[in-house]
């Protein structure tokens, strides 16, 4: 019998890589005998992009934030073999404008999924949840630490302090488990992605890459093939310090670590990113630029008038909407209600500081069979916007008009 998963928060920018790992035998063939896709919306299999494999069962309908009893029975009618279930992905994640109520739903979610997990399949061998570069502070931009975190960032650094700890949610996720799990016979751990880049079959509220795409998308149809489009943000992000997480690499390093890491590593937090290396937007935008035809240059010098993606997307709708129609696009994909409101000005500004990664850990553990694949920027970025073209989010020649 080989090992069963149930990935929750699947159609995510992070979890539809997870199924696709899975789904694709990733480290190999015979590992994994089923694959339980959990999904908030309901989505269909030939919308995934997943393959068509008798492995996968797609489930909607469970919603987390319902009574523990509620959560169970509803899972125990829904998913196939539930007992049979050996690894837990836990990536799913509501997102809010209430900060408070966002934090409480995090908490909430993750307890009673793993609690149910734990009580339905004694088969249980490993949980993961995945945290991220929040852990380091990064999303407190100008405020985060510099004194008692400092770059590279590696994961033995403490915690933020206050006023900062209470307000991050991935904090009492951690506490709990930690208890919880204490004497458990399965294993875990927390993994920490930066921003993650990542292909999505519908709309995230959180896609850089998406954004991206259909911002230069736009940017090649309205100022033409060969044009120089300067890069959304500033001189301090275009030259800040990172190392990019896109979502198959995450995948792939988690999925490692949930089939390696030893009992005595129990609860440990690992960097997962696409390489050793750090790189900076001067090095990516180009890069990024020329797969849709353009060539990428720095930001203005006067900010004022640096391009805002948003903005930009928003004041060319007009010219999304024939893109749609010609190419046979997905509707409302360029701009929706479920795009959370700002993010892209926040990422490519606000985080115009050095962050970049510790990746030792991540690529010796465990020191007998460690992790040693590395991707470049276009191996991941690239291969999102190859995927929007076939799922019909962006033309099929991303450089056509």
């Amino acid at each position: 019998m080989g090992k069963r998963t149930i990935v929750f928060g699947a159609s995510g920018v992070t979890g539809w890589s997870f199924v696709n790992e899975l789904l694709h035998d990733y480290p190999e063939k015979g590992v994994w005998d089923g694959v339980v896709a959990m999904t908030n919306r309901p989505l269909k299999q030939e919308d995934s992009l997943w393959p068509a494999d008798p492995r996968l069962q797609i489930v909607s309908g469970v919603n987390l934030l319902d009574s523990q009893e509620t959560i169970e029975v509803a899972l125990q009618a829904k998913v196939k073999d539930l007992d049979k279930i050996t690894h837990v992905y836990y990536l799913a994640y509501k997102a809010s404008t209430d900060l408070r109520q966002e934090f409480e739903d995090a908490v909430n979610m993750f307890k009673r999924s793993t609690t149910a997990m734990d009580r339905l399949s004694p088969a249980l061998e490993f949980v993961v949840l995945q945290t991220g570069a929040k852990m380091y502070g990064c999303h407190l931009t100008t405020q985060h630490p510099t004194d008692y975190i400092h770059v590279p960032l590696s994961e033995d650094m403490p915690r933020l302090k206050q006023p900062f700890h209470d307000l991050l949610f991935y904090h009492p996720q951690l506490d709990w488990i930690s208890d919880f799990a204490k004497d458990k016979k399965w294993n875990w751990c927390d993994t920490r992605p930066d921003i993650i880049i990542g292909f999505v079959p519908n709309q995230n509220f959180y896609s850089l890459a998406q954004s991206l795409a259909i911002f230069l998308t736009l940017f090649a149809t309205v100022e033409g093939q060969g044009a120089e489009c300067p890069f959304p943000g500033t001189m301090k992000s275009w030259n800040a310090k990172s190392n990019d997480s896109s979502s198959d690499m995450i995948a792939r390093q988690t999925i490692h670590l949930s089939l390696n890491l030893p009992q005595s590593q129990k609860g440990d937090g690992l960097n997962v990113a696409d390489s050793k290396q750090w790189s900076t937007w001067s090095e990516k935008w180009p890069q990024l630029a020329s797969y849709f035809g353009l060539k990428g240059t720095p930001p203005p010098a006067d900010p004022t008038q640096a391009l805002e993606v948003r903005s930009y997307i928003k004041g060319h709708l007009d010219v999304w909407k024939p893109l749609e129609q010609v190419h046979g696009l997905k509707p409302n994909i360029a701009d929706s209600n479920l795009v959370y409101p700002g993010f892209e000005q926040f990422l490519l500004t606000q985080f115009d500081f050095d962050r970049q990664y510790d990746m030792t850990k991540m690529y010796s553990t465990p020191a007998e069979k460690p992790f040693t694949e590395e991707r470049d920027t276009m191996e991941a970025w690239g291969g999102v916007f190859d995927r929007m073209r076939e799922g019909k989010l962006i033309p099929q020649d991303a450089k056509a008009s």
